[in-house]
């Protein structure tokens, strides 16, 4: 039987997950409703992928029986009400990261989780590549030895999409695309919280849009004089790459690091290539969506209630260091 999709949001990264989506078995995977603030944006969305219904409100979807897990696209602010409308009205949910604004947020939407008995994961794509699986496994099996230094960075120029430059949308490079770097930090280092935390950065000099940060770079230090260090901007494309270097030898991967089809062990290069899309996609390797959409429904089918691969308690631990970090930028969000 397949698992029924509820899409929330008409956004451009609903849209690539409705193309990583058909890229799976139809017998597993089916969009069958889409809600949009604006029923016509909804309704467009809905010819353009073959989704069956489409709704003029988040409500409307929430109250769907026929919807078995919503995928929630919607701006970062939004995560949290939005989110709650749906596990209070007992659905399963895939939410996008960050999966709160902060700590509060996500500790919140977790509760309401566990207390409706419904799964809930943050939707951290990197984590489902088949290349990070391999990566835990290399890990597990102590091949680069001890692992000393995680290097990561990540920019591209993105200081002209609103929702990133205006505090009240939840902006920042930090909030947006500096969690990956700590999520691949937290799975390298085996969800070990790091001794201390080191961040500096600084903020979009518009005088329009104060007060959220541009360019980023963190220290992660751990016991054993292990580190994990990166840098984030929203002003330059740099090569978003990671290193995760130990003992005997180290794991280089190329850009994009947070969505991962090739990667050089030890200097033997491995390549995992993407089915290719359906349609145009917004965003690099976007089918790759397809890979945590597969784990959601082996979740569901299990009868889970949260991810092993990505659990509750990593999104908070990822959110934690996140507020530090922005703690000592100044960059909050009440």
């Amino acid at each position: 039987m397949a698992t029924r999709w509820g899409i929330c949001s008409a956004g451009r990264i609903s849209h690539d997950f409705l193309v990583a989506l058909k890229t799976l078995p139809a017998e597993e995977h089916q969009a069958v409703a889409i809600a949009a603030r604006d029923l016509i944006r909804a309704q467009e969305y809905a010819q353009r992928h073959g989704i069956p219904r489409a709704y003029g409100s988040y409500e409307e979807l929430a109250q769907d029986p026929n919807v078995d897990v919503v995928y929630l696209g919607v701006i970062n602010p939004q995560h949290l009400p939005v989110g709650r409308l749906f596990l209070e009205a007992g659905k399963a949910v895939l939410l996008e990261k960050p999966l709160g604004m902060n700590l509060e947020e996500v500790k919140e939407l977790g509760q309401v989780a566990r207390s409706r008995g419904v799964f809930l994961m943050e939707a951290f794509w990197t984590r489902f590549f088949p290349l990070s699986e391999q990566i835990r496994q290399l890990l597990a099996q102590g091949a680069l030895g001890e692992v000393m230094l995680v290097r990561a960075a990540l920019g591209h120029p993105m200081e002209n999409i609103p929702r990133l430059v205006e505090k009240k949308l939840g902006g920042g490079a930090t909030l947006d695309i500096g969690c990956y770097c700590i999520q691949f930090a937290n799975m390298v280092f085996g969800r070990e919280r790091p001794e201390s935390i080191v961040g500096a950065g600084v903020r979009v000099t518009s005088v329009s849009f104060p007060g959220v940060d541009e360019t980023t770079s963190v220290i992660l230090n751990y016991g054993g004089n292990r580190q994990a260090v990166f840098s984030v901007t929203m002003r330059l494309e740099i090569p978003s790459d990671a290193l995760i270097c130990g003992t005997k030898g180290c794991i280089q991967i190329p850009s994009p690091m947070y969505a991962p089809t090739t990667m050089t062990v030890k200097g033997e290069r491995q390549d995992c290539p993407l089915p290719p899309p359906s349609q145009p996609l917004n965003f690099s390797n976007g089918t790759g969506m397809r890979y945590e959409a597969q784990h959601v429904r082996e979740c569901l089918l299990q009868g889970l209630k949260e991810s092993p691969i990505m659990s509750l308690a990593d999104s908070e631990l990822v959110a934690s260091i996140l507020d530090e970090v922005r703690r000592q930028l100044g960059v909050t969000y009440a």
